[in-house]
């Protein structure tokens, strides 16, 4: 409960990755991509798959200039697809993806000051690392929070 900064941040985000994990576990592949409600594509799975797109965004593609990394999930064509092509078969990988993208948004972001900045890429406006934290934060948040929705709407649990 007290902390530096940078501990406080990290602390935070890791907080929020593993209560999005927490709201996935004992579930099949079937129950995690059950949809939310037509026309929503909204599912655990699709939350799982997105938050990896955005650690991958955010700390890899953004931060880290990592420019030549593509999209997992989404493209120009299906701006959406993390979310409209979630599969129960594909549980098991998506989840895989999030851990990697996870660990990767932390090497990315190792040893770095939060004051480092990088170029927005379709604004003309600079970002701090610090700024990446609380929006990813604040991301996991609210997709934490449809996750509880979701969780209770398959099997009647709910909790952190």
């Amino acid at each position: 409960m007290v902390a530096g900064e940078r501990q406080s941040l990290e602390s935070w985000l890791d907080y929020q990755r593993a209560t999005l994990l927490y709201k996935c576990q004992g579930l099949t592949g079937d129950q995690l991509a059950q949809r939310a409600v037509q026309p929503s594509s909204l599912s655990l799975l699709g939350l799982v798959r997105h938050m990896a797109e955005v650690e991958r965004w955010w700390f890899r593609r953004g931060f880290a200039g990592q420019h030549e990394l593509g999209e997992l999930y989404c493209s120009d064509e299906h701006p959406d697809g993390d979310f409209d092509f979630a599969e129960g078969s594909g549980a098991e990988a998506d989840f895989a993806t999030f851990v990697a993208e996870c660990a990767l948004a932390r090497e990315a972001a190792a040893g770095r000051s939060l004051d480092d900045t990088f170029p927005h890429p379709r604004r003309d406006i600079s970002i701090d690392l610090r700024w990446v934290y609380v929006h990813m934060i604040e991301e996991y948040a609210r997709h934490n929070g449809h996750a509880d929705i979701l969780r209770e709407q398959i099997d009647g649990v709910t909790g952190d």
